[in-house]
């Protein structure tokens, strides 16, 4: 357990909302890239993609992989690849998030860990 780390049932609750719609948008993205990788975004989807990336940043506020993450620009519309990049650096820090804060507890098997309420 020496690589795991607590952290709270709110940014446990962010990851759980995030990492669905994150992962399902990566994956349309890159099967979108396969077809025009030189193709430019439009700004509907920038703007779609960073309201995704920008919850992604919330949760990781504070992760060691958090400066590291940009959003897409909208002024210079990004090509293809270039995004896919960008939420491929995405993809690393959920996955690092996960795998610091789920995993074995001896009480009961695989579960996150949750930062223990201070009492008093």
């Amino acid at each position: 357990m020496s690589n795991k780390y607590y952290t709270t049932e709110s940014k446990v609750r962010q990851y759980e909302a995030v990492i669905g719609v994150f992962t399902e948008l990566f994956k349309e993205l890159k099967d979108l890239g396969k077809k025009k990788p030189e193709g430019t975004l439009s700004t509907s989807k920038v703007n779609l993609i960073n309201r995704v990336l920008a919850d992604a940043v919330k949760l990781l506020e504070g992760a060691p992989d958090h400066k590291y993450l940009d959003l897409l620009d909208s002024d210079s519309l990004p090509q293809y690849g270039d995004a896919i990049l960008i939420l491929s650096q995405y993809e690393g820090a959920l996955k690092s998030f996960y795998e610091r804060h789920y995993g074995y507890q001896a009480a009961g098997g695989d579960a996150w860990f949750i930062q223990p309420k201070k009492s008093g």
